[in-house]
């Protein structure tokens, strides 16, 4: 195996993390997936467990913990607002405490450490679309601060351990990213409207639909994050990875109904407080810097994903 490393997963079980588990199972490395399995699901990664370069473990980044690695992708947290807005406090803690943890750990063992933050860090924002450069526009105490201030702290925490301790850090803002394994009750966009148009359900739109988000297709990511990792140690980020085809909500939920020969209804509630108005990636830097732009169009990674709810529903 050439240039085989030994690389921990935090959030491995989860819907990106069991993906990059496979690719870096797939690229010939070692992985170790750490995962307290609360919005993680197991069968997410049973078919990596026979895997002899695969290992799990139950353990939860607020503790700390220490394993011998050559690489860090510290991606635990949950992320959908169902399930960060549940314990607000155990998701701050998640991000700020599991920071300094993995940080210390990837500070002893010399080892290069990338964190997963997100587009979230620019809040409601007041540019468009959104550079690298652009501070936010972030409510501290909001419903969605737990999460968008947590995961703020823990990019300051990188700089700092970069600056200070020399740790070689990455740090990648992900925006909306689906396709299989997402949660199907995570409450997010894409997986409640597939769900819904599978059960001929009403689909829920808030708000007037007007509102944007651009969708990355998973295995687009997974390749941003490797590529980041594997950078020159000069280069840190933040980077953004995302998709920048930006599409109305309305448009979103029209298109998923036609692909799901549905009979769903469209039907609108009231926005809920804090939701950005839009959000875009700019991925000049992603382009220049790791040479990645995303390959899967929406239609595309709409058709894999409707495919794996269909299956999951028919279980």
């Amino acid at each position: 195996m050439k240039d085989n490393k030994r690389i921990l997963v935090t959030g491995g079980a989860g819907f990106v993390g069991s993906h990059l588990c496979e690719r870096l199972l797939n690229d010939g490395h070692e992985v170790i997936c750490l995962d307290n399995l609360f919005t993680g699901r197991k069968q997410n990664i049973v078919h990596l467990l026979p895997h002899p370069y695969f290992e799990f473990i139950r353990h939860d980044i607020i503790n700390p913990i220490l394993v011998e690695v050559d690489e860090i992708y510290n991606l635990a947290c949950p992320a959908s607002p169902i399930h960060y807005q549940y314990n607000p406090i155990k998701t701050i803690k998640t991000s700020v405490m599991g920071a300094v943890n993995m940080l210390g750990m990837a500070k002893r063992l010399n080892a290069t450490i990338l964190q997963a933050s997100t587009s979230e860090v620019y809040g409601n924002p007041l540019v468009h679309p959104q550079p690298e450069s652009y501070w936010g526009n972030v409510n501290p105490i909001g419903t969605r601060s737990c999460y968008d201030e947590g995961k703020r702290a823990a990019e300051t925490l990188f700089r700092d351990y970069n600056y200070q301790n020399n740790v070689n850090t990455k740090i990648i803002r992900i925006f909306n990213t689906y396709g299989p394994r997402m949660h199907p009750n995570d409450g997010r966009v894409v997986s409640n409207f597939i769900i819904q148009a599978l059960q001929n359900h009403d689909i829920t739109v808030y708000g007037d639909g007007g509102q944007t988000r651009s969708f990355q297709y998973v295995d687009d990511l997974i390749e941003g994050m490797i590529r980041l990792m594997n950078t020159p140690e000069s280069f840190r980020g933040p980077v953004n990875v995302g998709n920048p085809g930006e599409f109305k909500i309305i448009e979103l939920a029209e298109k998923v109904i036609a692909m799901t020969n549905s009979k769903s209804k469209i039907i609108y509630k009231d926005l809920p407080s804090d939701d950005p108005m839009m959000r875009k990636p700019d991925i000049s830097l992603a382009k220049e810097a790791l040479d990645w732009e995303p390959k899967v169009m929406l239609d595309e990674g709409l058709a894999k994903t409707i495919k794996y709810f269909q299956e999951l529903i028919n279980e």
